[in-house]
């Protein structure tokens, strides 16, 4: 709803980098800008990592094996043989391993080495950014028909695993339902969130509409309802079939289908995956260009980021360059590690839209546009008060569910480790009690406070080792904006 807002009120290129801008100022604006940059292409790096495993996986299926040492990143090889190599070393045959394990021990093994340096790189995922690079670079008409074709064929493919699994789906599978608990359950909606960048996707994309102020939060509001439906369905029937313990790989949806012999229907959905997964990386791949030609207009950024193509009328630079920062590390980083990287981004500049609602229109009276949609004004002074004792409640059972917490107050750990391994969620709770404070004083709209403080729990629940990775990150952003875009800012 925050984002609607804001697309509604300001139809220009930039989502979450502009919104901060009107609200916030040049400064947030830019933190929010680099973290998008982040966000986007760590994004997609994860998308293309997923991608070639379906590839891959399809072209087994029709005969064309890709050597495993051709098909796999360098770190999951490198840390899959390692722990493989102990595995077997206990007295487990290599042939008793885990598929994953398997593909990683083959690829480190078979793989040709310079100087003591394996030769071991994900080449399809290498392939498929190029080519959805070139298709962003040769316009945005020709992108939008190609995404159509890929979405309404993604829909179908999602369709016929849940009508198809439904019938294969033993509820045994289903107990426990929650395995790991509450704190399970929010690692896990912390972990996918990334999923839901489609929202930030859709706003880069305002100044291609022909009627922004109505078409972008119609677009988001249909694409929640359909995505989160089809989202769960999907879910239920992929861990009813099998256990949730086997889905840890990068094409679970053929997996699954091959697991249970339907070896014809996990050809299909491969080969409909191999297509579908492409319109993600094209939506990423058209919006990271967009955020970087608003900063460039700004001045924060040097002009050739903003500067278009003659013919093609695309910021061409940039899409060169975007292509170019995804490609690279998509031959060598691991899925796991890229996703929660990218989801801490999407829930940060979540949190600052939502902050953004409450600093232009903290009573949801005055919209910053007289027009288009505006978020429903609830008094926080009614509603926070019992909203914020389910969530002690929930966040009281995280607590105790997590061992780790436990075990150092237990033991009578130091402050500083106690404060280390925990800090996100201290912080949440320390912000969370200020906010709430405020809002219920100053009669906040309800709303942005809730999007605020569920994605701030969200971001907490990513684990400190993420924080620090974020920090560093914004730290060389913060770097880069006081040596050229304060400089160059043409606001100033």
């Amino acid at each position: 709803m925050c984002y609607a807002e804001f697309a509604s009120a300001i139809p220009i290129s930039g989502s979450a980098y502009t919104y901060a801008y009107v609200s916030f100022g040049e400064l947030i604006a830019w933190i929010i800008g680099w973290d998008l940059i982040m966000e986007y292409a760590i994004g997609n790096i994860a998308v293309a990592i997923s991608w070639s495993g379906y590839f891959t996986g399809l072209m087994d299926g029709l005969g064309f094996h890709i050597p495993d040492w051709l098909s796999t990143d360098y770190l999951s090889a490198s840390r899959g043989y390692h722990a493989a190599l102990e595995t077997i070393r206990a007295g487990t045959p290599p042939s008793s391993l885990s598929s994953d394990l398997q593909e990683a021990y083959a690829a480190w093994l078979n793989a040709p080495q310079i100087g003591g340096f394996h030769l071991v790189a994900d080449i399809p995922a290498l392939f498929i950014v190029i080519v959805i690079t070139w298709i962003c670079y040769i316009g945005i008409r020709e992108s939008r028909i190609t995404n159509d074709l890929f979405v309404i064929l993604k829909v179908i493919l999602l369709l016929l695993v849940i009508g198809i699994g439904a019938f294969y789906v033993n509820p045994e599978n289903w107990s426990p339902f929650a395995p790991n608990g509450i704190s399970g359950v929010m690692k896990g909606v912390s972990g996918v969130f990334f999923a839901y960048i489609g929202f930030d996707a859709v706003s880069t994309t305002a100044e291609e509409c022909k009627n922004p102020k109505r078409d972008l939060p119609l677009s988001m509001f249909y694409s929640l309802l359909i995505t989160t439906i089809l989202y769960v369905l999907v879910s239920l029937v992929l861990t009813g079939m099998v256990s949730s313990n086997e889905l840890g790989v990068a094409d679970p949806m053929a997996y699954v289908f091959t697991k249970l012999h339907l070896t014809k229907l996990s050809g299909i959905i491969a080969a409909g995956a191999v297509i579908a997964m492409a319109s993600v990386l094209l939506v990423f791949q058209l919006g990271q260009p967009r955020i970087w030609m608003s900063m460039s207009r700004d001045g924060l950024l040097p002009p050739i980021f903003a500067k278009l193509h003659p013919k093609y009328r695309t910021p061409a630079f940039s899409t060169i360059l975007t292509g170019i920062v995804v490609a690279v590390p998509s031959l060598f980083l691991n899925l796991t590690e890229v996703t929660d990287l990218t989801s801490i981004g999407t829930l940060f500049a979540f949190i600052l839209v939502s902050g953004g609602i409450l600093i232009m229109n903290p009573t949801g009276k005055n919209p910053a546009n007289g027009k288009g949609f505006r978020v429903p004004y609830f008094d926080s002074r009614r509603f926070l008060v019992p909203i914020w004792i389910i969530v002690l409640l929930i966040v009281g059972e995280t607590v105790m569910e997590s061992s780790e917490f436990l075990a150092d107050i237990s033991t009578g750990s130091g402050l500083f480790r106690i404060l280390h391994n925990h800090f996100p969620l201290l912080v949440f709770c320390l912000v969370s009690l200020i906010v709430s404070a405020k809002a219920i004083l100053k009669r906040w709209s309800l709303i942005p406070v809730l999007g605020l403080l569920t994605n701030l729990y969200l971001m907490s629940q990513l684990g400190v080792t993420n924080w620090w990775r974020f920090g560093i990150w914004l730290i060389i952003g913060l770097v880069l904006y006081f040596t050229y875009g304060s400089k160059h800012s043409k606001i100033r």
